[in-house]
């Protein structure tokens, strides 16, 4: 593996671990995909460094258990949006 994907790989582990991050916050964070954030968390850093990636894990882990709680509040915001702005269209009539 070349050296700066190693160093790239502990880059992201290290920031999802302090920022408790997503995978895709982490890559729009590093300008680079959610596949390449993916593949380095989970199958490249177990070979650099096995106790980070331990822990980066926990956090990928802990994120994918309360994806659905997330998916339903943007559901709800984005409806209750739009019922604002379709009351305030009829307010402006």
């Amino acid at each position: 593996m070349k050296c700066y994907i190693e160093e790239r790989t502990i880059e992201l582990a290290n920031y999802i671990i302090e920022h408790k991050s997503t995978v895709r916050e982490t890559a729009k964070k590093f300008n680079i995909s959610k596949s390449t954030v993916h593949k380095d968390i989970t199958e490249r850093l177990p070979k650099v460094n096995y106790a980070l990636a331990q822990k980066a894990r926990l956090v990928l882990d802990e994120n994918k258990s309360e994806r659905h709680i997330r998916g339903g509040l943007a559901t709800k915001r984005k409806y209750s949006n739009l019922k604002k702005q379709q009351q305030e269209k009829i307010e402006n009539k």
